[in-house]
């Protein structure tokens, strides 16, 4: 398996230096299949509270993705905006036909590339907005959306508290799309930490890929971020594309970043190099060794029900 990076630096935005790196992974195993391959992209990107700054910054990896030969890119958790005062993603939340998502429809279709945006603002009413994780195919169409179902309530070692239900609403429907990356699981951050939805993506609905847009905290990243993905993608034997949110936003609020794609034996196979930086990785999902991995460990067949 092949995977490349693309980081960018943003300091001047009409003049931004791109890094490429190039590594490699030895597939031991391989099967014919009509298309033993697919190009995926998964982006990093530091948001802030400027909708057209954020929208600006997607176009440029959209582009970059695009010249890579991907089909498809994931952007992270809040994609679109993040606020650096109380109250203000619920004033800028819209409805999935609004202005916002019409620019997002327009950029795939003109790219000719589908986008997973997890983490969009979609208005539920004046108080209220739902985490929507919206996938676009290439003709500029919403394909299907998923409602983040598990909301941060946390405090965070360090003094950090978090109460995302307080003017977020969950969602209720586990949400699966084909594509032509494969059967995407659909979810958003802090579902990570509860492994039965992907179980049910894996097992009910059959997902091959499952996505985890996410804007994790510093201080939870570095602790448990890749321990968490790597579980999902072994424990499912799926892939994981987890594209996140990185770095500085403002004064109150910084990500941790470290955007992976994780292969369904567990193996990470695309990373950037830089944590925090702005850019792209791009990886290919090989459908021989996900089913090379199911078929030499059947745990769909294996499972036992176990009644507590």
């Amino acid at each position: 398996m092949n995977a490349y990076f693309v980081s960018h630096d943003f300091t001047k935005p009409s003049l931004f230096t791109t890094r490429i790196t190039l590594s490699s992974t030895q597939i031991p195993l391989t099967m014919a299949t009509l298309n033993k391959t697919v190009r995926v992209a998964a982006a990093q990107m530091t948001s802030v509270n400027d909708l057209m700054s954020n929208f600006a910054t997607c176009s440029r990896l959209v582009q970059e993705a695009a010249l890579a030969g991907a089909k498809l890119i994931c952007f992270p958790e809040n994609f679109s905006f993040v606020g650096d005062k109380e109250g203000e993603s619920v004033k800028v939340a819209e409805a999935l036909d609004g202005p916002v998502m019409q620019r997002y429809c327009s950029l795939a279709r003109d790219s000719n590339i589908w986008l997973s945006l997890g983490g969009f603002q979609e208005r539920f009413d004046d108080t209220h907005l739902c985490n929507t994780h919206v996938v676009i195919d290439d003709a500029g169409m919403i394909r299907d959306t998923y409602q983040k179902m598990h909301l941060f309530d946390v405090d965070v070692p360090g003094g950090s508290s978090y109460k995302e239900s307080s003017f977020t609403v969950p969602g209720t429907k586990i949400v699966s799309v084909d594509s032509p990356i494969g059967r995407l699981g659909l979810t958003v951050c802090y579902d990570l930490r509860f492994p039965k939805i992907y179980q049910q993506l894996r097992f009910d609905h059959k997902a091959q890929v499952l996505l985890v847009p996410s804007a994790f905290t510093k201080v939870t990243g570095k602790a448990h971020w890749e321990i968490l993905l790597r579980a999902r993608a072994i424990e499912t034997q799926c892939y994981v594309i987890a594209a996140a949110q990185a770095g500085k936003h403002n004064e109150k609020r910084e990500s941790y970043g470290d955007t992976l794609i994780i292969d369904p034996w567990g193996t990470v196979v695309g990373r950037l190099p830089d944590r925090v930086s702005t850019g792209i990785v791009v990886a290919d999902i090989d459908f021989a060794l996900i089913d090379s991995v199911r078929t030499k460990m059947p745990i769909d067949k294996q499972r036992v029900s176990i009644d507590l």
